[in-house]
């Protein structure tokens, strides 16, 4: 079990380049008790939620597609994006030398348990596929 200040402390280090790469802002951080955390960057057009149910142990990332300037709905699978369905369009698309760079570029992040090992497996995967969101989400 994970407490709330230090998923949202983890994850802020791990997924900062959110915000230093891609110019996304903090939009918010919410703890609901033990059971529940979320954290939520936002640009012009998409807000990337990385969120985690405690007692299920149940931790995804999502991109939703804002229209017109809202959340789409959760079951619009356009406009709802998961990380592994992103993971499974472009993770094929690329070769060797883009996963090396994009190891390097974490190699100054150390995870000290199973969890943060998640956290810092999917921070890699999801700036990989911000590098190229654009080239798939038309």
């Amino acid at each position: 079990m994970i407490e709330g200040k230090q998923f949202i402390s983890t994850v802020e280090k791990y997924f900062n380049f959110i915000i230093s790469e891609y110019s996304f802002t903090l939009l918010k951080e919410k703890i609901s008790g033990n059971a529940y955390y979320d954290v939520q960057y936002r640009d012009k057009t998409r807000i990337i939620s990385v969120s985690y149910e405690n007692i299920e142990d149940y931790f995804l990332v999502i991109i939703y597609i804002l229209q017109d300037n809202n959340l789409p709905s959760y079951d619009d699978k356009t406009k709802t994006l998961h990380l592994n369905l992103l993971n499974s369009i472009i993770l094929p698309l690329l070769d060797n030398d883009e996963i090396k760079l994009n190891n390097i570029f974490f190699t100054n992040f150390f995870a000290n348990n199973e969890f943060e090992k998640r956290l810092l497996k999917s921070a890699k995967e999801l700036r990989i596929c911000l590098n190229h969101f654009d080239e798939i989400i038309k």
